[in-house]
């Protein structure tokens, strides 16, 4: 008798999920025409990526007044904190620390 009412109850829920995972396909499996502005934005996302795949540069439709505003700030960063013609301002510096010698014993700086 409880075996007989465990799978009635299984197959209770059994069919619950069922009909949950036939009315959710149902609604997913109908094409519905899209909103246009959501449309609008998947086009503008595409041709984006269309450009800055096609476009070597450091901008996508770069402008004249975008890059003489890009040159005058690495102009600028590079006065203000000591880049040179050999430098590359866009690459993160690297830091050498050097730990100072220390006597083993009384662990003080040896002079």
């Amino acid at each position: 008798m409880a075996l007989n009412i465990s799978s009635v109850s299984l197959a209770r829920r059994c069919l619950q999920h069922c009909r949950r995972n036939y009315g959710i396909s149902a609604v997913l499996a109908q094409k519905v025409p899209q909103d246009p502005i959501q449309k609008l934005f998947v086009d503008k996302l595409r041709e984006y990526t269309q450009k800055s795949k096609s476009a070597g540069e450091l901008f996508v439709d770069p402008t004249t007044e975008i890059k003489k505003e890009y040159d005058d700030e690495i102009k600028r960063a590079q006065t203000q904190y000591g880049g040179g013609k050999d430098v590359d301002m866009t690459r993160f510096p690297e830091f050498k620390f050097v730990d100072p010698e220390l006597d083993p014993i009384t662990l003080e700086k040896k002079q």
